[in-house]
């Protein structure tokens, strides 16, 4: 069939419809002469496994060209491929991620070479309240430009109307100008590291997804079943505990009593003399040394573990995979962390027979490799405080000289209550916890954790002055930076001390966080890049974590190249203290 040229309706500019290899080869010539073009497809559904591509758009600043796959095999065509999977032209994409996973599922193609608007609107917004993202409102918001979405959600697979070739024409038509837009806004904001961050990672993230995770289902439905055995234990108790706090008794003398309600849960407490202001675990913990108390807060980690981890989690194993694709959330905080849903991976619980059910299949393993203490060795490499630097290059225990200071006592001296005080110290300043929640945290009084924070910061001055100085510029400026530029933005009411005091909080601690999920980043894209040509493949991320599988007979050669290329990642950000990268290999998701 012939190339045909369609007039479109809605703008002054023609678009191609290619639905030959002829065409398609015209088309490339004209797309390999560019240093910039759109890219867009439209696909059947959101599922690359059981989804089919339908068009793939492109644009330059004088023509739009739309293939139709189903016309010929356009996707199985080397000359395609090898243009998606070429550095340049630089090709701009909205959520590049959901076109990336389709590219390479349906293609084999690993793209390269890309500018996201999306994510460049989320680094732009830095963290704006009340900004979506979507490709619509990102035109309307730096074009000017109304785009019709009415076509997104019709039937792509069968006999296709104009008023879809042209919606699928206009959508990429708008990628050129708004890059120009974005650009600016990238530049003048100083964002340029950053976004190249971003930009690389997308395709990385988009294979990650398509790897998806391998879940064993006899052990994980084991589990919940120990689970739910121990969620029915701790609701009798419960009700026994109660039973005489309640007004309304049931049959056999059992309360009355829904452990869910806050109310009836305060109420029933205050009837037994636990004065409790409310049912939030933070509240709760005040008054874990009354025994109901303390059962109830297993209780509920126990039932929001059946709600969140329990048999629901198999309904997200893929049939035709075998294994669940979580949806990695690129920039999910302002900080630049990812973040995870469909099912949150991220937030299984860190215990042992939850990670046992999380494995490679028959005949693979898994590298698991992170980060030691990468948060306190940037500040201390931000801090440049003396002490601090000189325990990290040591390679002592940090926890343990830090409780040494504190406790004036020998190194080896120091005790497990020391070294877990000197720890929450560590960890929790950087987050703003002041004596109140250290007091908590180590079950202390006040006063002693007023003295503890007053010994560290003695020890530390140098972290002390930098925290300081950080939330002070949170306030002042109305912003922070992580170290490749990345840039959160804060609105508060600065007559509101609260605000400004959590602000000040903020302040100290975004710029390391979103430094680590910077370093995160650059791992993952330099990781990817060493893995390929391997059957190796980034199957999972949890902030300073990577979860690598592979088959077993290259798992040595995987975990040197994952512990390299981790610590090269840290050491462009972290210049003057060890950068120290822990692995392990392991059939099953276990440290």
């Amino acid at each position: 069939m012939p190339r045909v040229i369609v007039a479109s309706r809605m703008s002054v500019r023609p678009y191609t419809l290619v639905t030959d290899s002829a065409a398609l080869g015209d088309c490339l010539e004209t797309l390999r002469g560019q240093p910039l073009i759109g890219l867009d497809t439209e696909t059947t559904g959101l599922d690359p496994f059981t989804s089919r591509v339908r068009l793939v758009q492109f644009s330059t600043p004088g023509d739009v060209f739309v293939i139709d796959c189903f016309a010929f095999g356009a996707l199985e065509d080397s000359r395609l491929v090898g243009l998606l999977e070429l550095p340049r032209p630089i090709k701009i994409l909205h959520n590049a991620k959901f076109d990336a996973r389709m590219l390479e599922r349906h293609a084999g193609a690993r793209l390269r070479g890309v500018f996201d608007t999306y994510l460049a609107s989320q680094l732009v917004e830095a963290g704006a309240h009340g900004q979506t993202h979507s490709l619509r409102a990102v035109a309307e918001r730096h074009l000017g430009v109304a785009i019709d979405k009415r076509q997104q959600l019709s039937d792509w697979s069968g006999i296709l109307s104009a008023d879809q070739v042209e919606y699928a024409a206009a959508d990429v038509r708008v990628l050129l100008p708004l890059r120009a837009k974005l650009v600016e806004k990238i530049r003048e904001l100083g964002l340029i590291n950053v976004a190249k961050i971003e930009f690389d990672c997308a395709p990385v993230v988009a294979r990650m997804e398509n790897a998806g995770i391998y879940i064993d289902r006899v052990r994980w439905e084991a589990l919940c079943e120990v689970t739910e055995r121990a969620h029915a234990i701790l609701r009798d108790r419960l009700m026994e505990d109660f039973s005489g706090a309640v007004q309304q008794m049931a049959l056999f003398g059992k309360a009355e009593i829904n452990l869910d309600s806050p109310t009836q849960v305060q109420d029933a407490l205050h009837r037994l003399g636990i004065p409790v202001e409310g049912t939030r675990a933070t509240e709760l913990q005040h008054f874990a040394k009354h025994e109901i108390v303390a059962r109830l807060l297993e209780y509920r980690t126990v039932a929001k573990q059946l709600t969140s981890y329990g048999r629901a989690m198999l309904d997200h194993i893929h049939p035709v995979t075998g294994r669940i694709h979580p949806q990695f959330i690129q920039i999910g905080a302002t900080s630049g962390r990812f973040a995870c849903m469909d099912p949150s991976v991220q937030q299984i619980p860190n215990a042992p027979e939850y990670r046992d059910a999380v494995r490679a299949p028959e005949g693979r393993t898994l590298v698991v490799a992170d980060y030691s203490q990468i948060e306190l060795r940037i500040l201390a490499d931000w801090s440049q405080d003396t002490a601090l630097m000189k325990a990290f290059q040591s390679g002592e225990d940090l926890h343990r000289v830090t409780a040494s200071q504190m406790f004036n006592v020998p190194l080896a001296d120091v005790t497990k209550s020391q070294r877990s005080a000197a720890k929450s110290l560590n960890f929790g300043l950087m987050y703003g916890m002041g004596a109140q929640g250290l007091a908590m945290r180590i079950e202390s009084s006040v006063a002693e954790a007023e003295r503890l924070v007053h010994k560290y910061f003695s020890a530390y001055r140098g972290v002390e002055q930098w925290l300081r100085e950080a939330g002070e510029q949170a306030v002042r400026d109305r912003e922070s930076r992580t170290r490749s530029g990345r840039l959160v933005r804060y609105e508060f009411d600065d007559e509101d001390r609260a605000q400004t005091a959590g602000i000040a909080r903020l302040g100290k601690n975004v710029p390391i966080q979103g430094t680590s999920a910077d370093i995160t980043k650059v791992a993952m894209i330099e990781l990817d890049a060493a893995l390929s040509g391997t059957d190796a493949q980034i199957v999972n991320t949890i902030h300073d974590e990577l979860v690598v599988e592979c088959d077993e007979s290259i798992a040595d050669a995987t975990r040197d190249a994952v512990e390299r290329t981790m610590t090269w990642a840290g050491q462009q950000f972290i210049r003057s203290i060890p950068v120290v990268v822990e692995t392990s290999v392991s059939v099953a998701w276990n440290k």
